[in-house]
């Protein structure tokens, strides 16, 4: 069967502006536009200005052998790219980075330890352009966790090769203060099976664009989420899974907790199903806990199909406090009300944490979440972070 990804028919919607590296192609956001209506534009102002390079964050991490893990120019940066930006901060970013960020898994290397880079903010503006490509058949688990304070503007592009193998884990791990705002674009490969975890625990305004597409047929791809959304923060997730090859499959879920005035969650996913995407199979899903008075999660599931022959596509979306039903079993059962609380809230993000597959990256994030509950109980939150 050909390749059937690069002769596809352009996106014509208000949820798909055209993706361009060309800053002018994307104005400066009033709020009253679809793409950011949800957002906070005062506060991401600083990642939507134009002007001279910037630095980068500095990272740190152990590079296995047969991996490479270079700088490269910007231009080089976007002909590896998946594809072009798709909003004004993820231009911004490709226009200001001064060095660009590659990671390349040769064919057929099967890694059996997980790649850990850590990426810390010094309390600078930073603007970033990342490239990762995996090789055809290689294996490989790759977690990329911020740290620090920064205003931060990133383009990130991954390619996965044919029959690969790929797990792909991100962290934001802020300060409070911290502006992070950007796009990840995945390219899934013929036969490739990929998964992504996505965790936002700090930060005071996150929003990243995340979309995924197909190389070829046959490709798998699974993206899980989750975010615990304190007073005064903005976390936004936008999800476009494009199938754009027959016989491909998706599934998406994202879960958030939020808690304190002013506390505010954004999930849109969108899932296109083109019509040369035949036989193909996809699920999205999205679930948000409010943990007191004064937050607000806002959930947009959509689905664009353009074929019907199709095995099957559906998505769901649910906000609200804790389900009665559970906290009556667990108080009838002798459990306290906070301790069954606690409970319902870990065993709600237990199902994400267990897919990522790095144990000291699960047990971090675990009592990641165990600290944010310490909130809801009016304690006073221990100073550093993961």
């Amino acid at each position: 069967m050909p390749n059937v990804a690069g002769a596809i028919e352009t996106i014509e919607s208000h949820l798909h502006p055209e993706p361009s590296y060309d800053v002018e192609q994307h104005p400066t956001p009033t709020g009253r536009e679809e793409i950011w209506r949800f957002s906070p534009i005062r506060t991401l102002k600083p990642l939507l200005a134009t002007g001279a390079a910037l630095g980068s964050l500095d990272w740190s991490g152990d590079t296995p052998e047969g991996v490479e893990f270079t700088t490269i120019t910007p231009e080089q940066a976007r002909a590896l790219a998946v594809e072009p930006p798709v909003d004004r901060i993820s231009a911004i970013a490709a226009e200001r980075t001064g060095r660009a960020v590659h990671l390349k898994v040769p064919a057929e290397l099967e890694l059996d330890e997980p790649i850990v880079y850590l990426a810390t903010g010094r309390g600078e503006q930073a603007a970033e352009t990342f490239v990762a490509e995996f090789g055809p058949y290689s294996k490989a688990t790759v977690v990329l966790r911020f740290q620090g304070s920064a205003q931060y503007s990133c383009k990130y592009d991954f390619r996965i090769g044919d029959g690969a193998q790929v797990n792909l884990v991100y962290v934001n791990d802020w300060a409070g203060d911290t502006i992070h705002g950007g796009q990840i674009s995945v390219e899934v490969g013929r036969d490739a099976r990929v998964r992504t975890v996505h965790a936002s625990m700090g930060g005071k305004a996150i929003r990243i664009a995340e979309r995924a597409r197909y190389a070829g047929p046959g490709g798998q791809l699974e993206q899980f989420g989750l975010y615990f959304v304190n007073e005064g923060q903005d976390v936004e997730h936008r999800m476009f899974v494009d199938h754009n090859a027959p016989q491909t499959t998706s599934n998406v879920d994202y879960r958030g907790a939020l808690q304190g005035k002013g506390a505010h969650s954004v999930w849109i996913g969108d899932v296109l199903i083109r019509k040369v995407a035949l036989d193909i199979d996809t699920y999205e899903s999205n679930k948000n806990l409010l943990l007191s008075e004064g937050c607000q999660a806002d959930s947009v599931p959509n689905l664009e199909i353009e074929t019907g022959d199709i095995r099957g596509a559906g998505h769901a979306s649910s906000t609200g406090r804790f389900d009665d039903n559970q906290l009556f079993y667990l108080m009838s059962r002798g459990v306290p009300e906070d301790e069954a609380r606690r409970l319902i809230v870990h065993g709600f993000f237990n199902d994400i944490i267990r897919r990522i597959g790095v144990p000291e990256i699960e047990t971090r994030l675990l009592a990641q979440v165990e600290r944010e509950l310490e909130l809801v109980h009016g304690t006073t939150r221990t100073a550093g972070h993961l």
